[in-house]
């Protein structure tokens, strides 16, 4: 009886808890509305994948489909990049994002580049053409019908020259590229600015090293469920280095942007992950709307 007893207790202890969150919650200007969540900050994902692979269709056709998701999730802007370069041609990928995305003004679009020439001459065409923001390394997974290239400087040195003197800043997966060959090339293009994706729990133990030693480099948040480390990361970091993405439709949109609102930031700090600080690698200003 006594054990009865203590369980009902913890089990009543448990639901008070949980409605004095949900009562914050509403003071926080959370919508939690059964299952629903919206963001209290303007959100630029940055960090989306489009189009169809040749051996994995996409979960929409068109534009129209990601937009209905980004609305579902609270999501008002992306960054988006074709898929086709994780898999088989950057130079296809890049022509067929133009058609992808149909304008709309709420895609930014990044191109996918390689270590070949063709590869960067397109980028200086869409550069000269005032179409490039930023760009992204075709890292090839596991499984996809490219060769695997290392992410080494005497393979890519002439584009990372490029990119640094044009100050393009350069994503690049953590996932999809050795975290030693990341390190060790990015250190010789210092003034490069860089995202590094897709940071793992298994990488726990190197993100802060790499954000010691490469300044300039800031991390996407899709994966990073390492517990307490998004705020040991803006203890030691600042939120300045800190950016959302989902890296959908790899992963799922909402998750991370959840856990964002729920770890005690400040309206500015989240609005500076959420939006503001891919802004500003973007250059288009200093502004967290």
């Amino acid at each position: 009886m006594r054990r009865g007893a203590t369980e009902i207790g913890s089990v009543w202890n448990l639901v008070n808890c949980r409605e004095e969150r949900y009562d914050q919650s509403k003071k926080d200007s959370h919508s939690l509305d059964g299952l629903n969540f919206n963001p209290r900050v303007p959100v630029f994902d940055a960090n989306i994948g489009v189009g169809h692979q040749f051996n994995q269709p996409a979960p929409f056709d068109d534009a129209t489909g990601l937009l209905y998701e980004m609305d579902r999730h609270g999501v008002q802007r992306a960054l988006i990049y074709h898929v086709q370069g994780e898999s088989i041609s950057g130079l296809d990928g890049n022509e067929a994002l133009v058609t992808w995305a149909d304008g709309s003004a709420q895609f930014s679009l990044q191109w996918t580049v390689g270590p070949r020439q063709d590869s960067l001459q397109q980028l200086q065409d869409f550069h000269v053409d005032g179409l490039v923001k930023s760009a992204r390394i075709n890292s090839t997974r596991p499984g996809s019908s490219a060769v695997e290239l290392p992410f080494v400087e005497w393979l890519y040195g002439d584009l990372l020259d490029w990119l640094q003197e044009e100050r393009v800043p350069l994503w690049i997966s953590l996932s999809d590229s050795p975290v030693t060959e990341i390190m060790s090339t990015l250190k010789r293009f210092p003034n490069l600015v860089t995202v590094l994706l897709g940071a793992h729990y298994t990488h726990a133990l190197l993100v802060h090293p790499l954000l010691r030693h490469l300044p300039n480099a800031h991390l996407e948040l899709s994966r990073y469920e390492v517990p307490g480390g998004v705020e040991a990361l803006k203890e030691e970091f600042g939120v300045e280095r800190l950016i959302y993405g989902s890296f959908y439709p790899r992963f799922a949109m909402g998750p991370i942007l959840f856990a964002l609102h729920h770890m005690g930031l400040t309206e500015t700090e989240l609005s500076a992950i959420c939006g503001g600080n891919l802004k500003r690698v973007l250059g288009e200003g200093m502004g967290n709307d």
